[in-house]
């Protein structure tokens, strides 16, 4: 006999229960079954019969996904959704359960109401009067608390009393004495006492507090930094990264978490991610103290150091680091080396074209479409996949890979973490945390378990990497001064000016102007952007301060706010020579705030930061077979108004517009209910909304003032930027 089978899914609605409510898909396998034997002489061809020669049998089972739920109905599910066939709940429940509840609260209700077997209330064993059924319950029990040790064992860190890991384990004693899984939770619990309460590696400082006794920060030494290889500079970079990375706790990362993160009582809250971007504000920094850090450069030398960091920059590339990659294309991008024009005239014509390249990554069109592409392809690839326009890059690529090849070791994947953080604050925006009843809704956590999946294969691809610290080189890292913003401009101004009055004449000056232009326009005439001085930070204050986005605002911070700052470029015009391209004889400047080169406030970019309905996430944003028919509507977003709602940002008046709030607005909203949401979330009492107005800003010197009772979204100027002010009237 001969068997095949084909499978159909339909959609069977929701099913209602007391306190839970379930999408329902009903599963329908047909089978198709025929005797070989003889069935040429039947007319069939092979080994295939005619269809009247074939019995078809169909078997339909009904799966079960938990759509909402109160979080006892949440708990029970953990041990009755494999039998609903809903596979991946136990996953998505421990992912991210953090938003909606406590690991106390979660395994009080599991081990009391659901693990006590003389008195469970489970639907399935409500009546023990066997063994069998015992048996059943507790390998249930034990196969939710053996999944919850595996993926998330960080939950049981409770320094110093651990009263969940001796709840549990007094629950083990009772109950599965001498079971491999009490020995485990043991051993855990050993290992907690055992280490010290962590930050992060000491290498990963890059602060003063960091250095070793006696060690003070040093002024860029151009000749020690010449003394790297470029591929070793990578190496270290990606080393740092790596281990940075695979130490970051995914829950950590949601947005209704990380947005909590400026509130005074949550100054420690995530350092897995506060970590990461330390680091990442480190290597920009890095980048800039070496180029500026040494009045006395020469401008070839300068801009040597340019090429030295784009080479670098290639080697991340190949070694799949983004981070670093992001880093240092974002410090050449920031305001201070990208106004120096001279400068850049020096670098040579193939490694600019390298740094366009490098740059194109991670341009902002449609929502970093290209940098999510790319990481999607080369998540789980063994060594990157690198394709060059200019053929000297392409032979020096491949050269580059080939001897990564004959290593034979394989490359992890090192993302930008930015993409992922905003990804899941515009799904915590988006989507309500209960549904009506007051039940939670799951479907969201659901979405958000999509972006989190992709942190988790990223950090288990990061486990192939082979790379050994260099000490020589992560002390050098460690003791680079880090410039202020207002530094940075000072030494740029001098450098250029210099280099405008000593280096060129008039008539060389204009030669390699129109080199240059020729090789970008395809003209002959080179007409910078006007570069403007960077605003000074507020008193007592951060432009870096958190802000709900993690990809768009300046990380152009104060020092010793270092912690507060987003995952994101210094400053991040869009590659200086390519911006030419787009803004010759144009007077668009530079706003240090945002991170970009402004066209005036009313003409930013309109495209989505991150919009589900576009396929654009390459895998952080669920597919439409991988969400139910019910989640496919477009969610909102910022700077586009559809179906009744959109995004804004609030930022407060007298602190930098980078430090803002997103808020999710529908057209029922007026201005007092929108005030109110933007007061809770700067933190600040929800009952002043009458001391307090809110302004649209339409341009550097225009602003849209809402009358007391208006309905923002019809109100709002749709045509410019979804940037807010809240202000306390006069």
């Amino acid at each position: 006999f001969s068997f095949s089978w084909q499978t159909t899914f339909q959609d069977g609605g929701e099913e209602v229960e007391d306190g839970a409510v379930y999408n329902v898909t009903l599963k329908k396998v047909q089978i198709q079954q025929a005797a070989n034997k003889g069935a040429r002489w039947l007319g069939g061809e092979g080994d295939q019969l005619p269809p009247e020669h074939t019995v078809r049998q169909y078997e339909t089972s009904k799966i079960r996904a938990i759509k909402a739920g109160t979080l006892e109905k949440l708990v029970e599910n953990l041990l009755t959704a494999f039998g609903d066939a809903d596979f991946s709940y136990i996953s998505i429940f421990l992912a991210t359960y953090r938003a909606f509840a406590s690991p106390r609260a979660v395994l009080e209700l599991l081990l009391n109401r659901f693990g006590n077997l003389e008195t469970s209330s489970h639907g399935e064993v409500a009546n023990l009067n066997s063994l069998e059924s015992e048996m059943v319950l507790r390998a249930e029990i034990a196969s939710v608390l053996r999944a919850w040790l595996d993926q998330c064992s960080e939950d049981f860190r409770e320094p110093p009393d651990y009263m969940c890991l001796l709840k549990l384990l007094d629950y083990l004693k009772n109950n599965m004495p001498n079971s491999d899984m009490e020995s485990r939770v043991q051993n855990l619990l050993k290992q907690f006492q055992n280490q010290e309460v962590e930050a992060v590696d000491g290498f990963c400082s890059t602060s003063s507090s960091g250095l070793v006794d006696g060690e003070e920060l040093d002024i860029s030494n151009p000749e020690e930094f010449s003394s790297f290889q470029d591929h070793v500079v990578a190496e270290q970079l990606t080393y740092m990264d790596m281990m940075l990375f695979r130490r970051v706790v995914p829950y950590h990362c949601l947005g209704s978490i990380w947005s909590q993160r400026d509130k005074k009582e949550n100054k420690n809250l995530a350092p897995t991610i506060r970590a990461t971007i330390t680091q990442f504000n480190a290597v920009t920094k890095c980048v800039i103290s070496t180029i500026l850090g040494t009045r006395e450069l020469k401008i070839q030398q300068r801009a040597k150091i340019i090429e030295k960091w784009i080479n670098i920059a290639h080697e991340c590339r190949i070694l799949k680091n983004f981070s670093s990659l992001r880093a240092i294309i974002s410090a050449l991008q920031s305001n201070s080396i990208y106004r120096l024009k001279t400068t850049w005239m020096f670098v040579s014509k193939d490694v600019l074209l390298m740094y366009e390249e490098l740059s194109d990554i991670f341009s902002d069109h449609d929502n970093y479409l290209t940098s999510r592409e790319l990481l999607m392809k080369e998540a789980t690839s063994k060594f990157a996949n690198l394709d060059s326009s200019e053929k000297e890059n392409q032979k020096k690529s491949q050269k580059r890979l080939q001897l990564q090849k004959n290593k034979g070791v394989m490359q992890g994947t090192v993302p930008y973490l930015g993409t992922f953080l905003t990804d899941l604050i515009m799904l915590d925006t988006a989507l309500q945390d209960y549904v009506e009843g007051g039940l939670i809704n799951f479907e969201k956590r659901r979405r958000e378990f999509e972006v989190i999946a992709q942190i988790k294969l990223l950090q288990s691809s990061c486990n192939s990497y082979c790379l050994i610290p260099d000490q020589k080189f992560i002390q050098w890292f460690r003791r680079q001064r880090q410039l202020t913003e207002e530094e940075s401009y000072k030494l740029s101004r001098e450098a250029e000016a210099a280099a405008d009055t000593n280096i060129l004449s008039p008539k060389s000056q204009k030669s390699m102007v129109k080199r240059i232009s020729t090789l970008f326009l395809g003209t002959d005439v080179f007409t910078p952007p006007k570069e403007q001085p960077p605003k000074s930070s507020p008193v007592g204050g951060s432009s870096g301060e958190s802000t709900d986005s993690a990809s768009v605002s300046s990380c152009e911070f104060n020092h010793s706010e270092t912690e507060d700052v987003c995952v994101t470029p210094v400053s991040s015009p869009e590659d200086p020579l390519k911006k030419v391209q787009s803004s010759v004889g144009s007077d668009k400047g530079y706003d240090s705030d945002k991170g970009s080169i402004s066209s005036d406030k009313g003409s930013g970019s309109k495209g989505p930061i991150f919009d589900p309905g576009s396929g654009l996430d390459s895998g952080s944003i669920p597919t439409r077979d991988s969400v139910p028919s019910s989640a496919l509507k477009v969610l909102p977003v910022y700077n586009r108004q559809s179906e009744g709602s959109c995004i804004i940002r609030v930022s407060m008046d007298g602190l930098h517009d980078s430090v803002y709030k997103s808020i999710l607005i529908t057209n029922q909203d007026r201005i007092p209910d929108v005030t109110q949401r933007a007061l809770l979330k700067h933190n600040l009492e929800p009952d002043a909304v009458e001391d307090y107005e809110l302004v649209q800003v339409i341009s550097e010197d225009k602003e849209l003032v809402f009358p007391r009772d208006a309905n923002v979204f019809y109100g709002m100027n749709s045509h410019v930027n979804f940037d807010f002010i809240l202000r306390k009237k006069a």
